[in-house]
This record gives structure tokens, C-alpha cells and sequence, in this order.
């Protein structure tokens, strides 16, 4: 095999750049390794998704002129085909949102209304109110430190107005550092990883043979090369994959006393892999002390306790990171919603969260399980069940050549009331400083099983006319 092709390793060989003024393909670019397809050539979402994002322009060097994660991307251009006149006639099938309903066998009804209190209309501290920092500490102290000597107190925790707030705030807290992270990972982290200028982000691409797993070894690498900030997911989005224990432990010996640990815990919950019995995944029992060990922790009541339109998230963390962390919210973000923060103590009782966990993950292994069932009927292979999360990672290789790329299949799905998100955007290209034609995400996208499961039957039915026609 030749330099190069041990270089490009997986990447597909579909590259070509768009004169952004007629549509019409240039000759190859840089780091091209082919002409394009004629599918590509003559597409229009293709034309759309490169005048939208400078990275994939001629000229990748400019200044973006426009910045949106690929969700409100593929929002809009379902926009063009109906979807805000007619939503419920949709299946969107690419929105990374549980559903908030109550008929989940098991599951606590969500309060329909707030109790506010004097002290609520007030301003709140920018990193939470104790109590609710308090309650999260408990939460994690019974739940995965147990019998350890080092506990969370309330000083561990910040309260935060979302998962992205909590993201930027970090992000503002770092260092002069290296900050690695893996692709395919969460779209939001492209934004996160291109605002500040106090880091320098590093893509490490992650293998397509082994499912994208993230191996001690390679944390080993990166750390050897003077990365000293590690970003990602687990459980992780947008491959449904976990990192669990022995090999979680593993990763944080290797981080520990050489590099901070940035954990996004948002589908913790949402854990197949000890027969839905409630456990959950957390860097937290690895932890050996909790003002020591340089491990972030961020997740909230958004995904597991299905509440995404509450925006009241939390970081966990040595206290010295966690009052920087606070103390930024003044200038970023001003602090979570009182009231709100005020009604979720409530929720975070360990042995109600419990039979929550058991209900939630029965329930989304079984829409997983219909949707994995109809999908395999329909000619895709799916090579690895996911064992977390409410994602698929589809792939897309092997279907008519019309379809067998992220945004035309995405394009057609729009056609019969269908949004997926075209795999592209979690190859994270932060400040667009990679060419992305080549991408090994190409060929792939993320079908979501978080809504309800008639909407999911509506979207696999749709899935199959496509794919029919």
C-alpha cells in the first residue's frame, strides 16, 4: 500500500468543490483523491451544504459566514418541504430529543406546573442554587461512589442552563492546551471547539472496522504527543457505542495526573449493556478523589429524565475547576432558570431515579430492537447493535448508488416526510480547518429512536419507500 493510501486509511474516494456562484463541480482540490459521482456532481443538497459551510468552499481559509450545528441545518432544509406548516405529518427521525410524554410504564409524571417562590424572582448564583447542587452530589454519591472515602459535596457541582451552556463554560476555563477529541462525535462540539482561542483542537478519527471504539491505547497516544485535554461523549453520540468498565477505569488511570477528562454523560442513562437493570455509566466511579482526579463530568435532566425544554444541566468536578466553571456564568450565559432548578430537587432522589432508569431503558431498548428489526428487513446491514444511547449510526453503503451517501439519502427521506442527519456532521471540523471531502462519514447517517414509537413506524415506512423507489 502506498504513503498515501495508509494516510487516507478508510476515507472514501468521493471528492470534488463546488463553484459556489454557478453549481458547477471544479477539478479536484486539495487532498482530493477522486472525481466525483454523478450523483454528487448534480446534486442540490450537496450545493446546498457546501454554500452553507465555509470548510467545504474553495477558499476553507476564510472566515465562516455562517455557523449552525447540522440539526438546525437539516431542520431548515425540511423547513423548504413543509415540515414547520405540517409537523405532525413528519417523522423527525433527526432531532436528538427523548420523548417527554408521560405513558412510559414506570416512568414519574413530569410536574404540568411550578411552584415560585419569592427568592426564585431574584437573580440566582451563576453556578446553581446550593440545593439542587447539593442534590445532584447526593445523586452520584449513592449511585456510583459508595463506599469510597472521597465524596461530592455541593462545592463539586455547577448548575447549568443546558448542555452546550455547560460546554462553553468549560471550554472558557481551559488552559493554553491541546484539546483532543474523536470523530464521528456531537455536532455541538464543532462550535464549542471553534469560539475560543486559548486551545488548539485536534481531531483523532476513530476506525470504522471496530464499531469507532475508543481504546485505552489511544488516549495513551494522544497524551504522548502532549494532548492535555480529552473531549468526548460516552455513552456516545452519534454511534450508540459505550465505554464501560474495566476499559472506562483503564482510560482515567492513563488520564490521571496527565490530562483533564471531559466526560458528556447526556445518554448515561440510557445503558443497554447490564440487561436494563438501571445502572447507568458514569466516569464517577472511577474517580479517586474528587478534588484531585481532573475528570469533568456534564449531563442534566435533558436526555435521561427527558425534560430537553428545561435547559438545567450540571457539571461535576474538583472543586477549583467547578467555582472557575461558576463564576464564568456571569459573562457567558447569567445562570440557569430559578423556578426550574427549584422543581427538579425532586426528581434526583437515588431510589426514584432508579426505577426511572429500569423503565427508561426497557422502554428504549424496545423501540431500538423494532427499529434495528425493520431496518435489517429493508436490506441495511447493521453491524452493530447499539448497546447505548437512542441512536443508529446507518450506514449506508450497499444501497443503490442514488442513496448510498449521507445527504442525497437525506435528501430523498425528505421527499416522503422523513429527517435523518447526514453522518458529515459528526465528523467534527472545528474553525473548518480540514477538508472534509474525503470524510469516512460520508456514507452514513444518524437515525434517531428517541421519539415515540408510532413516529417511528411512520419514519421506517418512509425509510422503505425510498429505498423501494
Amino acid at each position: 500500500m502506498s504513503a498515501i493510501s495508509n494516510i487516507l486509511g478508510g476515507f472514501s474516494v468521493r471528492k470534488f468543490s463546488i463553484n459556489r456562484n454557478t453549481g458547477v463541480p471544479r477539478p479536484a482540490r486539495r487532498f482530493s483523491v477522486g472525481e466525483p459521482g454523478i450523483n454528487e456532481a448534480s446534486s442540490k443538497v450537496h450545493r446546498q451544504f457546501r454554500a452553507a459551510h465555509e470548510g467545504h468552499l474553495p477558499h476553507a481559509g476564510l472566515d465562516a459566514t455562517r455557523s449552525s450545528t447540522g440539526v438546525v441545518w437539516c431542520t431548515e432544509r425540511a423547513g423548504e418541504h413543509g415540515f414547520f406548516e405540517e409537523p405532525e405529518k413528519w417523522a423527525n427521525l433527526g432531532q436528538g430529543a427523548p420523548e417527554v410524554e408521560d405513558d412510559i410504564e414506570g416512568c414519574f409524571p413530569r410536574p404540568k406546573t411550578i411552584d415560585i417562590s419569592l427568592n426564585s424572582r431574584e437573580y440566582g448564583p451563576t453556578a446553581g442554587i446550593k440545593p439542587l447542587r447539593e442534590a445532584v452530589a447526593h445523586l452520584y454519591n449513592e449511585m456510583h461512589r459508595k463506599g469510597q472515602p472521597s465524596q461530592y459535596t455541593w462545592e463539586n457541582v455547577a448548575i447549568v442552563p443546558g448542555g452546550r451552556a455547560g460546554l462553553i463554560r468549560i471550554a472558557a476555563v481551559l488552559n493554553n492546551a491541546y484539546v483532543g477529541f474523536f470523530i464521528p462525535d456531537y455536532t455541538a462540539y464543532n462550535e464549542m471547539l471553534s469560539l475560543f482561542k486559548n486551545f488548539a483542537a485536534i481531531p483523532v478519527p476513530l476506525s470504522e472496522e471496530d464499531g469507532y471504539h475508543i481504546h485505552p491505547d489511544k488516549i495513551a497516544e494522544e497524551i504522548a504527543r502532549g494532548t492535555s485535554v480529552i473531549l468526548t461523549s460516552n455513552p456516545r453520540n452519534p454511534t450508540g457505542r459505550v465505554v464501560k468498565n474495566p476499559e472506562l477505569a483503564e482510560i482515567q488511570d492513563i488520564c490521571r495526573e496527565r490530562a483533564t477528562l471531559v466526560s458528556d454523560e447526556f445518554y448515561s442513562g440510557y445503558n443497554y449493556t447490564s440487561d436494563c437493570d438501571g445502572t447507568t455509566i458514569s466516569a464517577a466511579e472511577n474517580v479517586i478523589d474528587v478534588d484531585e482526579d481532573d475528570v469533568l463530568i456534564i449531563d442534566g435532566l435533558t436526555k435521561r429524565f427527558r425534560l430537553p425544554g428545561w435547559r438545567v444541566a450540571w457539571i461535576i468536578g474538583p472543586k477549583e475547576f467547578i467555582k472557575a466553571i461558576g463564576s464564568c456564568g456571569s459573562y457567558l450565559d447569567g445562570g440557569t432558570n430559578v423556578p426550574f432548578q427549584e422543581a427538579a430537587i425532586p426528581m434526583l432522589e437515588p431510589e426514584l431515579v432508579k426505577k426511572e432508569m429500569i423503565a427508561l431503558q426497557h422502554h428504549f431498548r424496545e423501540k431500538r430492537d423494532y427499529v434495528v428489526s425493520r431496518l435489517r428487513d429493508m436490506g441495511f446491514h447493521i453491524k452493530l447493535v447499539p448497546d447505548s444511547t437512542f441512536y443508529l449510526w446507518l450506514d449506508l453503503e450497499g444501497l443503490p448508488n442514488a442513496i448510498s451517501d449521507g445527504l442525497n439519502f437525506f435528501q430523498a427521506c425528505l421527499e416522503e416526510k422523513v429527517i435523518v442527519v447526514p453522518g458529515i456532521f459528526f465528523d467534527l471540523n472545528p474553525a473548518r480547518r480540514r477538508d472534509l471531502f474525503d470524510s469516512p462519514c460520508h456514507h452514513f447517517v444518524r437515525f434517531s429512536y428517541g421519539p415515540k414509537l408510532e413516529v417511528l413506524k411512520m419514519g421506517c415506512d418512509g425509510i422503505e419507500r425510498v429505498v423501494t423507489k
